[in-house]
C-alpha cells in the first residue's frame, strides 16, 4: 500500500525530531565530559600549587626555628648572679653561696623551693648599705650641721642639744666616753627636728645630701652608697624578694636618705627608730583625745618612743612584717639579734650575712671591729663579708679617700 505525500512528510518530521534530539544529548554528554576534565584539570593544578606552597612555608618556619633557638629569648632580662653581682670578687663567699641559695629557692622542683610571698631579706642600713664611718653614722652628723652649723637653727638650739654634740664630738675626736651618750643622742635627733612637717624634714635632708664627705673626693653625703651591697638588693629583688631595711636610725631620717637614691625601696619598707607625730593643731593635748581635722598638719614630735636595735630590730619585724624573713644583713652588735631570729627555727632555708670594717685603704674601716664581726660569725653561723677581699669597689670610679695625718704616719 502506498502511502500519500502527507503520511510520508508526518514519518520524516518524526524522524527529524528524533535525530535533533539525539544531537543534542550528544552534545550535552560531550560537554558535560570535557568540562569535567578541565576541572579535574584546574582542580589537580591548584593541588600542586598548595602542596609547593605548604612545603616551602614548612622548609621556611623549620629554617626561622632553627634561627630562634639560636638567639636569645626576645625581652627577657638576665638575673644570674654572674651577670647581677659583677663588683663582687668571684671567691667571696656571700657570691658564691647566695647564688647557689637563690638557685635552689626559685626552682620549684627543688626540696628548698620558697614560695614568692616568704621571700623576705632584711638589711640594716649604716655600715651594711651606706657609710657609716665618716666619721660615723648618717643621721648623726646631720645632728651634728643642725646644732652646730645650720645657721637657721643653731641659736636656737637648746643647752642640751649641745652639750650633746660637744660630747659626741669629743667621743669622735679624742675617743672621749660618756654615759648614755647613743641615747641622748637619739633624744636630740627628736627634739632639734621637732614640730616640722614630713615634707619639710625630707627637704632638709635632700639638701645636707649634697655636701661633700670630708673624708673622700668626689663623694657627696647622700652618695656613700656600698655599690656591691646595692647589687645585693638588686639581685634579690629580680628573684622576687621583697627586701625591708630595719635600722638604728630615725625612720624619717632614713627615709630622706633613701629618697632619691639608687636603693629602690618604698617607705613602707623602710623600719627604723620612731618618734612621736602630732597633728599641728594637737598642742600639749593628749593624741588619745585629740582628734585630727581638716585644717592639720602632720608634724614631727619631740619625743623618742624607741630605739630600733638588737631586740628591738626583731619585735619591729614581728610587728610589721609578720613574716620570718630568710635572709638578713647587718654589721654590728647591734643587729646581731635579727641575724640569730632569721636563721633561728625558719620553716625555710636560711641566711645571716656579716660586713667586716676590713678595708683601711677604701674606707675608714677599723681592723678590731672586723676581727670582733669575725668571731661573731663563727660563734653564731653567720656568713662573713670581707669589704677588703670581696668588693672590687665600695663607692665606684672616681671616688677616692683622701690621704689623713693618721694614714700618712701609719
Amino acid at each position: 500500500m502506498e502511502l500519500g505525500k502527507k503520511q510520508v512528510s508526518v514519518v520524516w518530521s518524526y524522524i527529524a525530531v528524533v535525530l535533533i534530539a539525539v544531537t543534542i544529548a550528544l552534545c550535552v554528554a560531550i560537554y558535560t565530559v570535557i568540562n569535567t576534565k578541565i576541572n579535574l584539570a584546574k582542580e589537580e593544578a591548584a593541588a600542586a600549587v598548595t602542596e609547593a606552597v605548604t612545603e616551602a612555608a614548612v622548609e621556611t618556619t623549620g629554617a626561622d626555628a632553627d634561627e630562634t633557638e639560636s638567639l636569645p629569648e626576645a625581652g627577657k632580662t638576665d638575673i644570674s648572679g654572674i651577670r647581677m653581682l659583677d663588683l663582687w670578687e668571684n671567691s667571696a663567699t656571700l657570691k658564691q653561696q647566695l647564688i647557689s641559695y637563690v638557685e635552689r629557692i626559685t626552682d620549684e622542683s627543688n626540696n628548698s623551693f620558697i614560695p614568692v610571698d616568704r621571700r623576705i631579706a632584711v638589711f640594716d642600713l649604716d655600715g651594711t648599705l651606706f657609710c657609716e664611718t665618716d666619721p660615723t653614722y648618717f643621721v648623726d652628723t646631720l645632728l651634728v650641721h643642725r646644732v652646730m652649723e645650720d645657721e637657721g637653727y643653731k641659736d636656737r638650739a637648746s643647752k642640751f642639744e649641745k652639750q650633746t654634740v660637744e660630747k659626741f664630738l669629743e667621743r669622735i675626736e679624742a675617743g672621749k666616753t660618756y654615759d648614755d651618750l647613743q641615747d641622748d643622742i637619739g633624744k636630740c635627733i627628736s627634739s632639734a627636728f621637732s614640730d616640722i612637717t614630713l615634707d619639710e624634714l625630707d627637704q632638709y635632708v635632700q639638701a645636707y645630701k649634697t655636701l661633700p664627705m670630708p673624708d673622700y673626693e668626689g663623694l657627696l653625703r647622700g652618695d656613700a652608697w656600698y655599690l656591691p651591697m646595692l647589687q645585693v638588693v638588686s639581685y634579690l629583688k629580680a628573684n622576687d624578694f621583697t627586701v625591708y631595711i630595719i635600722t638604728g636610725s630615725d625612720r624619717f631620717i632614713a627615709r630622706g636618705l633613701i629618697h632619691n637614691s639608687p636603693l629602690d625601696i618604698p617607705d613602707a619598707h623602710i623600719i627604723g627608730s620612731d618618734r612621736t607625730v602630732l597633728a599641728s593643731g594637737q598642742g600639749d593635748n593628749d593624741p588619745m583625745v585629740y582628734a585630727f581635722s581638716s585644717g592639720d598638719r602632720i608634724i614631727t614630735g619631740g619625743e623618742r618612743i624607741n630605739t630600733a636595735i638588737q631586740m628591738n630590730k626583731v619585735g619591729a619585724i614581728v610587728r610589721e612584717i609578720g613574716l620570718q624573713p630568710v635572709l638578713s644583713f647587718g654589721n654590728s652588735s647591734g643587729d646581731a639579734s635579727m641575724l640569730e631570729y632569721v636563721i633561728t627555727g625558719n620553716q625555710y632555708e636560711s641566711m645571716s650575712f656579716a660586713l667586716c670594717c676590713d678595708d683601711l685603704e677604701r674606707e675608714n674601716g677599723n681592723l678590731e671591729k672586723a676581727e670582733k664581726m669575725r668571731e661573731m660569725c663563727r660563734e653564731n653561723k653567720w656568713i662573713p663579708v670581707s669589704m677588703k677581699d670581696d668588693w672590687t669597689t665600695i663607692y665606684g670610679d672616681g671616688v677616692m679617700k683622701k690621704i689623713t695625718v693618721v694614714d700618712a704616719a701609719g
